[in-house]
């Protein structure tokens, strides 16, 4: 259990190092995101952008199991 929350710590410190670099790629802003503004309400749901954190962190961690 500490090794796994060990390393759930350490993951989300190197994404908050990288936040400034991810904001350039424009993730969170890419076509298929869905917004839907209606009044003072404002629904966000960056599809697109969890597809393409999903495919990178797969490819990665098969890498890494090899």
């Amino acid at each position: 259990m500490a090794k796994i929350l060990i390393t759930i710590g350490i993951t989300l410190t190197l994404l908050g190092l990288c936040w400034p670099l991810l904001q350039k790629l424009h993730l969170g802003r890419l076509p298929g995101d869905l917004v839907f503004k209606t009044g003072n309400f404002k629904f966000y749901f960056p599809l697109t952008t969890c597809i393409v954190i999903s495919l990178v962190l797969s490819i990665l961690f098969w890498i890494f199991r090899k």
